[in-house]
């Protein structure tokens, strides 16, 4: 398991943000040499976890839970083919590719060292916005990658650290819940009898989605299973 590419993206005017200013940074772009990456700040004030790297809606972007966002190269590939269009490190704007880990089987909670150093803890799923929808300019593509389940991970910062392209990635702790980021995302999203299962993975959600889960629970009264 490996670290493919770490990308960072520079604010740019785009028509497809929804925010006054119009700039994003999902334009990112595979980076040369070692970056650093560290807690970002809290949500609201903090942006991306890399040094370099502009997230430009602090408001559902950035901070601590989302300091960086890792897809897997294999999923790349895999929209490649559906999209028939090659697809660069970075495209869905993420700041690690990675090759050989199953991003999307990863529990919440889930602990791995990349590089020497970095130690990061993974928080939630990535949910698609206009603004990603916008960048890839295809139809109906945040319903199309709904639908596919596939959404990548966003990670905390544990331990700060450098990383460059080829750094090794290792798990080193997987909590004993089932509760994989797959899962968080399809509760989130197409299978919502799935929300009160997140409770299983404790203290690593998010206190709007333990609020959505218990809200969830209080009305309808049980819990639905499912693999990854």
């Amino acid at each position: 398991m490996k670290l493919l590419s770490v990308n960072r993206g520079r604010a740019a005017a785009s028509a497809h943000t929804g925010q006054p200013e119009g700039l994003t940074g999902i334009g990112k772009r595979p980076a040369e040499g070692p970056v650093e990456v560290r807690d970002p700040g809290p949500s609201g004030t903090g942006g991306s976890g890399l040094v370099g790297d502009d997230v430009c809606d602090l408001r559902h972007h950035g901070g601590t839970r989302q300091a960086v966002y890792a897809y897997a190269r294999e999923e790349l590939d895999h929209w490649e083919a559906e999209l028939e269009r090659p697809l660069r490190n970075g495209e869905f704007g993420e700041n690690f590719t990675t090759l050989g880990l199953d991003v999307n089987g990863a529990l919440l909670g889930e602990r791995w060292r990349v590089g020497p150093d970095l130690v990061l803890e993974v928080t939630a799923s990535r949910i698609p916005c206009r603004t990603f929808a916008g960048a890839l300019d295809e139809k109906q593509w945040v319903k199309r990658f709904t639908a596919a389940a596939v959404p990548g991970a966003y990670l905390k910062v544990v331990q700060p650290g450098s990383v460059r392209a080829g750094d090794a990635i290792a798990v080193l702790h997987r909590p004993a819940h089932e509760v994989t980021v797959a899962t968080h995302f399809r509760a989130h999203t197409l299978e919502r009898d799935l929300l009160p299962r997140l409770l299983e993975a404790g203290d690593v959600l998010s206190p709007y989605t333990r609020e959505k889960a218990l809200a969830h629970l209080d009305k309808h009264g049980s819990v639905a299973r499912a693999g990854n």
